[in-house]
């Protein structure tokens, strides 16, 4: 959703996040923030996308939330998955009581895509309402009386078989899941219909991305947004975006060596990709904390590292011959594949 401060790391915060790269106070941004979910597209409360697939919209719209959590209910019998539970609001548990009535269906498992509150919330309504789920509410990192749920794990109900991806990055506990009749998948908050997500750790979120891409799936049913109809070039977009923001840390620490500075701080690195002009609360509270996040990832891949130097923190690439040389760059090969893989889907 932010365009340069696309890099987000969150905190629990009902309904959404504050804080950005676990020191950004995100009330800085509301105003922006605000003007971008009022130019989203209107989503009915209830639809029907395919004959196996009733989206049912989680009533907490919000600038972290977008149009709400968007719910699914999977299947063709009478007995249906659903997947994630909005944040709590008693108006989606109405709406959720109210379609499984008029369309004649239940419901057998609640599949959790995450532990954030926008996705759990709902579960203690559900239990209240459809007391013989207490036993079949799964998540990956279960708390207590949920069940777990492991890679590949597969749900099964009549017109759905439904196989559990564990997709770290947005979360520890994240997991997506493949509609296998469908070529399809549920991809939680790792990939939206709007925007780029927020994140926990860079380097596991791009590795996620990837192994997301290799399940050949072709559509995408965000938790928050519009449905991805071409699920291969989002990833990529995303994943080109994130590889975009590396080249540039990457050629600014090669512009500070080429005149004679071998190390520099986060500020001096913000400072030369993005200008002198910046405001003071941009560059402190997004963009320093939001490169901070792209230089530990680089760090991850051994292409940077730092060295203190009067109390400060101050980073330097590492020799890029020598990297070559023991195939270090094999994450952001891949990446490159998966980009261009994706474009030659998306022709």
């Amino acid at each position: 959703m932010l365009q340069d401060v696309d890099t987000l790391v969150m905190k629990d915060d009902k309904g959404g996040y504050r804080q950005i790269n676990k020191s950004l106070n995100i009330c800085a941004f509301d105003d922006y923030l605000k003007g971008q979910t009022a130019r989203l597209p209107q989503l009915a409360n209830v639809e029907q996308h395919t004959p196996r697939v009733l989206r049912v919209m989680g009533q907490n719209p919000g600038i972290f939330t977008f149009q709400g959590t968007n719910t699914y209910i999977v299947g063709t019998g009478h007995d249906r998955l659903i997947i994630d539970t909005s944040g709590g609001e008693p108006e989606w548990a109405e709406l959720i009581a109210s379609t499984l009535k008029s369309e004649d269906i239940g419901l057998s498992h609640v599949l959790l895509t995450h532990w954030h509150g926008d996705h759990t919330g709902g579960v203690p309504d559900l239990i209240r309402l459809y007391s013989h789920l207490k036993d079949h509410i799964y998540k990956n990192d279960p708390d207590k009386c949920q069940q777990n749920i492991t890679d590949g794990q597969v749900f099964e109900v009549e017109g759905a078989t439904v196989r559990a991806l564990h997709v770290p990055g947005h979360s520890e506990d994240h997991m997506c899941f493949i509609l296998e009749e469908e070529q399809a998948m549920f991809t939680g908050d790792n990939v939206l219909g709007h925007g780029t997500s927020a994140v926990e750790d860079l380097g596991t979120f791009m590795n996620s991305l990837e192994k997301m891409h290799s399940q050949n799936c072709i559509t995408g049913y965000s938790a928050h947004g519009v449905t991805i109809t071409n699920l291969p070039a989002k990833i990529a977009g995303e994943l080109s975006q994130k590889l975009r923001r590396e080249r540039q840390v990457m050629q600014a620490l090669g512009q500070f060596r080429s005149h004679g500075q071998r190390s520099v701080t986060v500020k001096e690195l913000v400072t030369e990709i993005y200008g002198e002009g910046l405001d003071e609360d941009t560059r402190t509270l997004a963009l320093e904390p939001f490169i901070g996040e792209v230089l530990r990832k680089l760090a991850g891949d051994n292409r940077v590292a730092f060295e203190m130097r009067a109390g400060k923190k101050k980073w330097y690439s590492v020799e890029a011959v020598s990297q070559i040389a023991t195939g270090r760059f094999a994450d952001v090969k891949a990446s490159s594949r998966v980009i261009v893989q994706a474009e030659e889907l998306s022709t």
